[in-house]
């Protein structure tokens, strides 16, 4: 099955439609969190080989901050939340109005913070996908990691085996007083639920 070739413009705008209402949920529930408006622009939604993911993100040897959760239910699959360092020092700095105790390392309450935002961006999409096609789908606990891109996509695939050979890439955009802080979303089902969800979507993908 190769999603790249048989993928027609609806079904790309099916995928949109799903960015843009978990980067709108998303954003209401940030800014409930934080008593503060915070505004996402409209999100760049793509399907991507499991290979470019590391790519997207800088390459592999690129030091990223990365929330992980698994997702269960009907669709299987793994989330990540990935930020690289200079985007994830600005959210803590603008977004959530913290002092850097180090420029070197992450204090626990900064990572904890960054771990709770990945967290609501990725309940908000996994919450969108579930509503437009009707499946079960619960992310898990959150855990979070500053490492290299390749080390943390390699931890996913120790920790649950083969993983799906697409990636559905959501490219999320902070607006913060004229400034864009940007992070990467990828949701990577496991190599059956691709096909659940676009059938789920109407879309039979032989």
């Amino acid at each position: 099955m190769n999603l790249f070739n048989r993928l027609e413009a609806f079904e790309l705008d099916v995928l949109k439609e799903v960015g843009n209402i978990g980067a709108g949920n998303a954003a209401t529930a940030l800014s409930r969190l934080l008593d503060k408006p915070v505004d996402m622009a409209v999100p760049k939604v793509s399907l991507l080989p499991f290979e470019e993911i590391a790519e997207r993100v800088g390459g592999s040897e690129q030091i990223v901050i990365a929330v992980f959760l698994r997702v269960e239910g009907e669709a299987p699959g793994n989330m990540f939340f990935i930020i690289e360092e200079a985007s994830a020092k600005r959210i803590l700095r603008q977004l959530l109005a913290m002092n850097l105790e180090s420029q070197e390392s992450y204090s626990e309450m900064e990572l904890s913070a960054l771990c709770e935002i990945g967290n609501i961006l990725a309940g908000s999409y996994l919450s969108s996908l579930a509503d437009f096609t009707r499946l079960t789908m619960a992310p898990s606990v959150p855990s979070i990691a500053v490492d290299m891109a390749g080390a943390v996509l390699s931890y996913g695939l120790m920790q649950y085996g083969e993983m799906g050979d697409s990636a559905l890439l959501i490219e999320t955009t902070f607006l913060e007083d004229c400034q864009s802080l940007e992070g990467h979303f990828f949701l990577i089902p496991d190599p059956e639920s691709f096909e659940k969800i676009f059938r789920a979507l109407g879309v039979v993908i032989e």
